[in-house]
């Protein structure tokens, strides 16, 4: 029977997870040996089971549907899954899902080649949903909106057909933060995406282990790993998008105050609800003086 690692086993095991000399998943066949690598490696693994303890990822789960677009993001994160899987610290089964929605010159034969390659369970579902967004969406419009949420529907239908108890998706740390700012400077509300999120309906987690992983860092584990990335030619091609002036501004911010990033990111996990200005979260009305200021 497997046992869930609890949050104290994840940093007794440190020190073997330094150790990537004893073998790996097939995926990680032809990666370079060399030191920064490693450490790159090491950095990603550390960061997605540190989202494990902290969000309580593994709690009751027995079966995930990793989303699989063929990005540098989605790949690098079903790879550090399957290298937390060899090494026994991830007791759930896996099983990769690509949902191609019908885009032009889409290569349909990348993503089931290279998972068959790397012996990984998968599920490729065919759904146009490339049309529907081409219809519905205005000329000038941006697509990404209506497409995730179709993409997400989808989703969630082939995880319950699979059995599967959660989605897991490649959202890393640079999506959290340009989504927090784009709720913030368009939305009116202080929100990003979840680590740990339970669907509407009640019966599938949705689980983002790349919470606390660097967008540079999945882009340089991609270039190393030689994936065969498939670039997105529906909203991939807008210019002007929300997000992308959300991660050029952040750019800007990192460039000119290093760590910046890690510490907005921080910020979102150390709220003080008494210190902002909603009164559905903090009971202002219930504020008193106890003590005269006389005595």
């Amino acid at each position: 029977m497997n046992v869930l690692p609890s949050a104290e086993t994840f940093a007794a095991d440190a020190v073997e997870d330094d150790d990537l000399s004893a073998g790996a998943h097939p995926v990680f066949a032809a990666a370079p040996r060399s030191v920064s690598f490693n450490k790159l490696r090491k950095r990603l693994i550390r960061q997605v089971r540190q989202a494990f303890s902290d969000f309580d990822m593994l709690n009751g789960q027995k079966r995930w549907l990793v989303g699989l677009s063929g990005g540098k993001d989605s790949y690098g994160l079903l790879a550090i899954l399957l290298d937390l899987k060899w090494r026994g610290l991830l007791p759930v089964e896996l099983i990769a899902c690509n949902l191609d929605q019908g885009q032009p010159n889409f290569p349909k034969h990348i993503l089931p080649d290279y998972l068959s390659s790397i012996g990984v369970p998968h599920r490729i579902e065919y759904r146009d949903t490339y049309s529907v967004v081409k219809e519905k969406v205005p000329h000038g419009g941006t697509y990404c909106s209506l497409c995730s949420r179709l993409r997400r529907g989808n989703l969630y239908r082939i995880a319950r057909e699979e059995g599967c108890d959660a989605l897991v998706l490649g959202h890393h740390r640079e999506d959290i933060l340009e989504t927090f700012f784009m709720n913030f400077f368009h939305g009116g509300r202080l929100s990003t995406m979840p680590a740990k999120l339970l669907n509407d309906e009640g019966d599938l987690m949705v689980l983002r282990p790349l919470a606390y992983a660097a967008e540079d860092d999945m882009a340089r584990f991609a270039e190393a790993m030689a994936f065969p990335i498939i670039p997105c030619d529906l909203c991939g091609s807008q210019d002007g998008l929300q997000r992308n002036a959300m991660k050029e501004m952040l750019a800007g911010i990192e460039a000119k105050m290093p760590g910046r990033k890690d510490a907005m990111l921080r910020a979102l996990g150390h709220v003080d609800a008494s210190h902002l200005l909603d009164p559905k979260l903090f009971d202002f009305s219930g504020l008193a003086v106890t003590q005269s200021s006389s005595e």
